[in-house]
């Protein structure tokens, strides 16, 4: 209690605090005198066990679920396989507690926010590949295109602060995406077609096209290949939505509102958004022995988006169409065709990985990892208008800016497992990982070509490092009950800042080298006081470093306003509790029940310096608590109901930069989602379909954005999926899925995909 206590600075969070640990010690009491009488009765009922499922993220080692320290959500390969999942992260978009902000829809979106357990953004979640760090070194947010699901074995979802093990960004949780590796000779081809219901209201022209090979040879090498190419001719999902209204003389317009309530006129759309991604996976290992053994994996994977020709939906009083038009000679306003356009973005990426893993002594087994993240380019392009064009050479009605991140990150990381004792299990180790990534804005000649560059406008670089010790002990105090406590020691440090904008006076800047150190405990209980009853508990610290774009970057939106970094940012910190029930109620049936509770610190905020500025500086405080609940039953192997809802109510509690938001809800946080479906696999058919509802999510911290159904709005919204295959032969499937089968119209800032379907043939060997 001591160790909870000091965590938090006010004493008003000492009581709440205490009032929670007295409310959860009522609660097992209570639990315990009425439920282990019910049970008695209905434990005859109950011999059917789950099968024991193993994770390795919730500690380091391989662990069963159910015995975890933590709430884990495991994907399966053959629900994956069943839903059929077009990207990674949809493979995750109906567990509990979890909500992907996919606002481009299929398409790969700069920064696609994960939500775990209310807290806000990806760069507070880590995502890993085989145990390999995915956050990008500057942005910290993961890039999920290129990566394909037919390469995945299980992915694992662990909830909960989790940088005690992992360190930086596992605020709100980990998720694993885990691949395959043969054991035998295996061939597989896929390949599909599909588009929208209604052209030009989803994605038209989908096309995906897959291929894989893995072998074992001489019963100790494994060797695993891929390739995965997706392409879309896209849909007019970017609109064109301006203030200003057209003059008398021009018609075709619509009277529209933006998503804070203010008049907006839509005069058109950015044309049709279509992208591309591929992928290649090449993995390799060698076992020594049973116990020892070498791996090797390298993925590359590619990601190309970009507009055709956009449409004006304005005409004159001849019918002609019109691009550009006057509001006011005095002051002058215009709306011109630089409002039209939309520049491209593209990425490329490369993971190496290199691993060994070996019993050393006795029972001390031994982990180490090296590991290479880079992103080779990461570009976007910003069509300028007429008061911004300069720097572009003789023809400047092309104009425009393209920004290129590349980033690199080095990443050692030991890990040592062994018993002492009858019944303790010392876990333990250290980490090294040195990042930077340098941003370098330049002028382009021709918007629709990004290599047309010409001067340097604006460069912004850094580099960060860190080392980390761990340890983690797993006691088990009785036959039923295991204690988990958990201590990790970061010391982080910025260096090599360096902003540069062109021309303007007081530039370049350097900074110097600045530390920070950060200590992470956590404490788990886990409890079986019951053949089918599972009790776990647990409270832990984490903490996020600032990435390196918000400590040196500035640049200017359209809104004209200066957004800068600030090289002083400290870490954002977070202290959760949850406490979780689950139980087996009858045969194939389970259900599971968690409350949450995260009190989060340091918030990273924009404030206003003046009316043409902003920078980032660390002054918020939030809390997001809520309750998770899961449902399933299976009947034997071949049908599997399930239902689960998460509420989260988020609060900002404390924000110095912007005082009017102090009770509004967190950005991107769904009050309420709800997932259901059903699963069915017989005679080799298989079907599913799955419903989805998310409530309303902001944008704005101080939650005015709150007008729906338009352009820029984050609608509440219900969709329902459905997919059905058969195979036809022992070699060969075929399967045909429907997404937004009710053909629902809503907007998660672009207009959201209507209904499409998709059909596919898998070959295996």
């Amino acid at each position: 209690m001591l160790l909870y206590l000091k965590f938090y600075e006010k004493d008003f969070m000492k009581e709440v605090v205490m009032w929670r640990l007295v409310s959860f010690v009522i609660f097992l009491i209570l639990f315990f005198l009425n439920g282990a009488r019910a049970d008695q009765g209905n434990e005859k009922k109950m011999e059917e066990e789950m099968l024991k499922e193993v994770v390795v993220t919730a500690t380091r080692t391989e662990k069963e679920v159910e015995l975890a320290p933590a709430s884990v959500s495991v994907v399966t390969k053959e629900r994956i396989e069943l839903k059929a999942p077009k990207t990674i992260d949809q493979a995750l978009n109906d567990i509990t507690g979890l909500y992907v902000e996919r606002v481009a829809g299929l398409m790969e979106s700069r920064f696609s926010p994960i939500t775990l357990r209310g807290i806000p953004g990806q760069p507070r979640v880590l995502i890993l590949r085989d145990g390999i760090v995915l956050n990008d070194p500057s942005t910290a947010h993961a890039r999920f295109g290129g990566f394909y699901p037919e390469d995945l074995e299980r992915v694992e979802v662990v909830k909960g602060p989790f940088s005690s093990l992992y360190g930086g960004y596992a605020m709100g949780g980990v998720i694993n995406f885990i691949t395959k590796m043969p054991e035998k000779r295996e061939f597989s081809l896929k390949s599909g077609y599909g588009s929208s219901w209604d052209r030009s209201k989803a994605w038209d022209d989908l096309r995906r096209f897959y291929i894989s090979y893995g072998d074992k040879l001489w019963d100790k090498l494994s060797i695993f290949l891929s390739y995965g190419f997706q392409s879309t001719n896209g849909f007019p999902m970017t609109l064109n939505v301006t203030r200003f209204k057209p003059p008398a003389n021009i018609s075709g317009y619509e009277e529209t509102k933006t998503s804070t309530g203010q008049s907006a006129y839509l005069i058109g759309d950015k044309g049709d958004t279509r992208w591309w991604d591929d992928g290649i996976t090449f993995k390799l290992q060698y076992k020594f022995t049973k116990d020892t053994k070498v791996n090797f994996s390298f993925v590359r994977n590619r990601y190309e988006l970009n507009n055709d020709e956009p449409h004006t939906y304005l005409r004159d009083q001849f019918g002609n169409p019109v691009w550009s038009y006057v509001v006011s000679p005095f002051p002058p306003i215009k709306v011109n065709e630089s409002t039209f356009l939309s520049g491209g973005q593209g990425r490329i990426q490369n993971l190496y990985a290199l691993g060994f893993e070996s019993n050393l002594w006795k029972d001390l087994k031994m982990k180490l990892n090296f590991s290479f993240f880079e992103t080779e380019k990461d570009w976007y392009v910003t069509p300028l208008s007429e008061a911004t064009r300069f720097g572009c050479g003789s023809d400047s009605t092309k104009c425009a800016t393209v920004n290129n991140t590349p980033a690199k990150a080095y990443m050692i990381d030991v890990q040592f497992s062994l018993p002492i004792f009858a019944n303790q299990i010392l876990t333990f180790g250290g980490s090294f990982r040195q990042e930077s990534g340098d941003t370098k804005e330049k002028f382009l000649r021709d918007w629709r070509d990004e290599k047309s560059t010409t001067t340097l406008s604006q460069e912004f670089r850094g580099k960060g490092r860190t080392y980390a010790l761990f340890i983690q002990d797993e006691i088990m105090l009785l036959d039923n009950l295991t204690a988990y406590i958990g201590f990790r020691q970061d010391w982080w440090n910025t260096y090599d800042g360096y902003i540069n904008k062109v021309g303007q006076a007081g530039y370049p800047k350097s900074y110097p080298t600045r530390s920070v150190s950060s200590f992470s405990p956590k404490f788990a209980l886990v409890y079986k006081p019951l053949k089918n009853t599972i009790l776990r508990t647990s409270i832990g610290k984490a903490f996020r470093p600032p990435t390196i774009l918000e400590l040196y970057r500035e640049f200017t939106p359209p809104d004209r306003i200066l957004r800068m970094g600030n090289p002083a940012l400290e870490p954002e910190k977070v202290i959760s509790w949850d406490l979780g029930l689950e139980q087996k109620l009858w045969k194939g049936s389970k259900i599971s029940l968690t409350y949450f509770d995260n009190y989060l610190k340091d918030l990273i905020y924009y404030r206003d310096l003046d009316p043409q500025r902003k920078q980032l500086v660390n002054v918020g405080k939030a809390e997001s608590r809520g309750i998770e609940f899961e449902f399933e039953q299976k009947f034997e192997k071949w049908l599997r109901l399930f239902a689960n809802i998460t509420y989260t109510d988020s609060e900002i509690k404390e924000n110095e930069a912007s005082p009017k938001t102090v009770g509004c809800r967190l950005t991107y946080i769904p009050l309420w989602t709800v997932n259901s479906g059903v699963e069915i696999e017989k005679s080799g058919f298989s079907a599913t379909l799955i419903s989805r509802y998310v409530a309303k999510r902001y944008l704005n911290d101080d939650n005015s954005d709150k007008i729906n159904n338009v352009f820029g709005s984050l609608d509440p919204y219900f969709v329902v999926d459905g997919r059905i295959s058969y195979q036809i032969t022992k070699f060969a499937k075929i399967g045909f899925s429907v997404d937004n089968i009710f053909d629902r119209k809503f907007y998660t800032w672009h207009k959201a995909a209507r209904r499409s379907w998709f059909a596919e043939i898998t070959f295996k060997f």
